[in-house]
């Protein structure tokens, strides 16, 4: 009888990682609404509006899965200024953004703190290179 191999152990998230892939999936949920509120309010062509939207909804999506990554990191903060951008289209989308902005500046912040504090608190536990 043969045994099944080994599971290798699951890759422990940092809390930044945790933090920050919350507030983009968050994001990606709002763009939603806003893509079908573009769309209502003809505010876009119906193309350019959910097309748009949907396209802005798997860029948040996979960069929720990449911020384990620096770069991925950088990519979460330009996908802040694209939202910020979308206040073009609708203009109370500057104020909405706006706050989703600063609650990725505080979870980005406050993730790093986290993390460093684990560290210090956690003998053998190698700051995790995915955090920038």
């Amino acid at each position: 009888m043969t045994t099944a191999p080994a599971r290798r152990p699951r890759r422990q998230r940092s809390v930044t990682e945790s933090l920050l892939s919350i507030v983009l999936g968050l994001e990606a949920i709002l763009l939603f609404f806003v893509a079908l509120t573009a769309f209502g309010l003809k505010a876009l062509p119906p193309a350019a509006a959910l097309g748009g939207g949907v396209g802005l909804i798997v860029a948040l999506a996979i960069a929720g899965r990449l911020v384990r990554y620096p770069w991925g990191v950088w990519l979460g903060w330009v996908l802040q200024a694209v939202l910020l951008a979308t206040g073009i289209v609708l203009p109370l989308m500057y104020v909405v953004a706006a706050v989703f902005v600063a609650i990725w500046i505080f979870c980005f912040v406050r993730g790093r703190q986290l993390d460093s504090a684990r560290l210090q608190f956690t003998p053998g536990e190698t700051q995790p290179k995915e955090t920038t």
